[in-house]
């Protein structure tokens, strides 16, 4: 049975996340195993790199499905486009893996972009894939206090109280705020992430931008290891999971997100 590798993309707005659900809950898992399942004939379960939450974009991700049959990875990706035409996922590309590659498993890294607009007429054309913050954020200030939270650290101020990771502690190998025109972007890599700990540092991060936090007082709520001690969490629109490494490939997942 051969094993395909899929890289894809999606706009996270209409899905309630990536990892199937309910009957009735439209999540990005559902409309590609059923597109699977409409060419292709089988029933099956994929498995991806990283399970993003409601309205969480993704402009790479990955994922790996076992089919019966040995289809051409062309026709895999274009049968499975042609049946995803109604939702917004793209197939973009489709390998044949080996037998033990595991989309999660076998993953070394992740990495994930965060979208700030900071400017004070709202978003058209962007609105639902960035969040809109209406007060100038200093850039400066905020990277300075995301250098603060590179390493490994007890991340539980910064940690969803339904995460279900055995721990909060996490190594965070890049931490980057860049201006790029009227958006502030923010990078994150890991080897893996706590349940919206992303969103969480962002939310806090952008209370540095504002003025509200300084550095010093990122530093103590990290400390502190207590949920109440996080700033806003980030709202999930504004967050797009990027990319993918696997071994020593760093250049898995460099698909850029247009800004």
């Amino acid at each position: 049975m051969p094993r395909y590798r899929l890289e894809i993309e999606y706009d996270g707005g209409p899905f309630k996340g990536f990892q199937a659900q309910e009957p009735g809950l439209l999540t990005v898992q559902g409309v590609i195993e059923a597109a699977i399942r409409g060419f292709s004939g089988e029933t099956l379960r994929i498995h991806a790199a990283g399970r993003t939450d409601t309205g969480v974009h993704a402009s790479f991700q990955v994922i790996h499905a076992d089919l019966v049959k040995d289809w051409s990875p062309d026709v895999v990706r274009d049968a499975l486009n042609a049946h995803l035409v109604p939702h917004p996922v793209t197939i973009l590309s489709v390998t044949r893996a080996a037998a033990d590659f595991h989309a999660r498993f076998s993953a070394t890294g992740r990495r994930y972009l965060y979208r700030i607009l900071d400017r004070k007429p709202p978003p058209a054309i962007e609105k639902g894939r960035v969040w809109w913050v209406k007060s100038p954020l200093d850039v400066g200030q905020m990277e300075r206090a995301a250098a603060c939270l590179l390493g490994t650290h007890d991340f539980t101020t910064f940690r969803d109280l339904a995460c279900q990771s055995k721990s909060p502690v996490k190594t965070l190998d890049q931490i980057t705020v860049t201006r790029v025109g009227d958006e502030v972007h923010l990078r994150f890599a890991a080897r893996s992430f706590l349940h919206r700990q992303v969103r969480s540092i962002t939310g806090s991060l952008a209370e540095v931008g504002v003025g509200r936090w300084t550095a010093d007082d990122l530093v103590e709520a990290l400390a502190a290891r207590d949920r109440r001690r996080c700033g806003p969490v980030a709202p999930a629109h504004g967050l797009y999971l990027s990319g993918v490494t696997y071994g020593t490939d760093d250049q898995v997942g460099t698909t850029t997100v247009a800004s």
